[in-house]
C-alpha cells in the first residue's frame, strides 16, 4: 500500500460531528467554531522503545497515543472534539494498522473525537497525535491557582501504571494481578468527566504522566507555592501489594509515571462538600495541602521522607 492507499482504508472516516466541515482527505480540515466558548490544543508524541515497549500490540498503541493527549485536556477541564494524527511507519504492515486504527477510534468514539487531519511518512515507529476540545469561557482549569492552605487531591491509584511496565519488561507471571497492572499501563483512563467536573471547583490542576512527585513540583512551581505531600495517605493497590514489596510500590506511586490521573487542589473549606458532589468513576484522595514556602516535601510517619530517584525527564542523565 501506498501513503494515499493508508489513509483512505484506515483513517478516512465520516465524522458524526456537525461541527467537521471539512476533515481527512483535502490539504486542510475546516472546522466550525462555537461562540462562548474556548479552544483548547495539546500535543503529545510516542516513541517506539521510549513510550512503550517494541512488542506491543497495536491496538494497544493507537488506543494509548489518544489516551495521553485526552488526558491534557482533562487537566484543563475541556471537552474533546477533533485531532490530527501523525504516523510514522517502518512499512505498510496491513495487520499492525488494522489493529492500530481499531485501537485509536475505539477511544476516539467513546469521547466523540473526529480525526480530521494528518500526515503519514515511512521512518521508525513514531505517532503524535493532536487534539482539540472546548472549554467554556468562564473558567478552564491550569497549573497556576494553587493557594496555600489548599488541599492536595489525587484520582485514581497513582503507581499502578508503572508497576504495570515492571510488569512487562520483567515478564513476572502474577495471573489476575499482574494482568491488571499491565492493562493499567497499556490502557490509560484519561479523566474528561472528572476535569469537567471540577472545571469551575479546583484552583489547580494538572494530569500525572511523569511521576507524582514530579509533577507536584511544576503545579508548584507554576503557583509559585509548596506542598506538603503525605505518603501514608496514598491510596494502596492491592494487585501491587501482591506482586510487588511495600517500598517498592512506594517507588512506582511516587515516581513511576504513566498514571494520567488527575493532581489538583480545592481550598479547604469548600473540600468536603466539592468531593462528596462529584459524579466519580474514580476515587479521588486527599493527599496532602499546599504551602507557602516553594519547598514540595513528602512526609512519611510524620517525619521527612526521600524517595530513591525521581521521575522521568527525557533528557536527564541516565534515563
Amino acid at each position: 500500500m501506498g501513503e494515499f492507499d493508508i489513509i483512505a482504508r484506515y483513517f478516512a472516516r465520516q465524522s458524526g460531528r456537525g461541527d467537521v466541515l471539512l476533515g481527512v482527505g483535502d490539504d486542510a480540515a475546516v472546522l466550525d467554531t462555537h461562540a462562548g466558548r474556548k479552544l483548547v490544543v495539546a500535543m503529545d508524541t510516542v516513541v517506539e522503545g521510549v513510550h512503550f515497549p517494541v512488542e506491543t500490540d497495536a491496538a494497544d498503541i493507537g488506543y494509548r497515543a489518544l489516551a495521553v493527549n485526552l488526558s491534557d485536556l482533562a487537566a484543563m477541564g475541556a471537552e474533546p472534539a477533533w485531532m490530527t494524527l501523525s504516523l510514522s511507519l517502518s512499512r505498510a504492515n496491513e495487520q499492525w494498522l488494522d489493529g492500530f486504527a481499531s485501537g485509536l477510534f475505539e477511544l476516539a468514539d467513546e469521547y466523540n473525537v473526529a480525526l480530521v487531519g494528518g500526515d503519514t511518512v515511512r521512518g521508525p515507529l513514531v505517532i503524535t497525535v493532536q487534539i482539540a476540545g472546548w472549554v467554556e469561557s468562564d473558567a478552564w482549569l491550569t497549573r497556576s491557582g494553587a493557594k496555600p492552605g489548599d488541599l492536595l487531591f489525587v484520582s485514581g491509584i497513582p503507581g499502578e501504571a508503572a508497576a504495570g511496565l515492571a510488569v512487562i519488561q520483567r515478564r513476572i507471571l502474577g495471573g489476575e494481578p499482574a494482568a491488571f497492572l499491565t492493562h493499567r499501563f497499556l490502557r490509560p483512563r484519561p479523566r474528561i468527566e472528572l476535569g469537567r467536573q471540577l472545571r469551575t471547583v479546583a484552583t489547580a490542576a494538572m494530569d500525572v504522566s511523569d511521576g507524582l512527585l514530579t509533577d507536584l513540583k511544576k503545579l508548584c512551581a507554576a503557583s509559585g507555592v509548596g506542598a506538603q505531600l503525605n505518603v501514608d495517605l496514598l491510596p494502596e493497590s492491592a494487585a501491587m501489594r501482591e506482586l510487588f514489596e511495600a517500598d517498592d510500590g512506594l517507588q512506582y506511586a511516587l515516581a513511576g509515571g504513566d498514571d494520567y490521573e488527575l493532581l489538583f487542589t480545592l481550598p479547604a473549606d469548600r473540600a468536603a462538600a466539592v468531593v462528596s458532589s462529584l459524579q466519580l468513576q474514580q476515587r479521588v484522595t486527599q493527599i496532602g495541602v499546599i504551602t507557602a514556602d516553594t519547598d514540595v516535601v513528602c512526609l512519611r510517619n510524620g517525619q521527612p521522607f526521600r524517595i530513591k530517584r525521581a521521575g522521568y525527564d527525557h533528557f536527564a542523565a541516565g534515563q
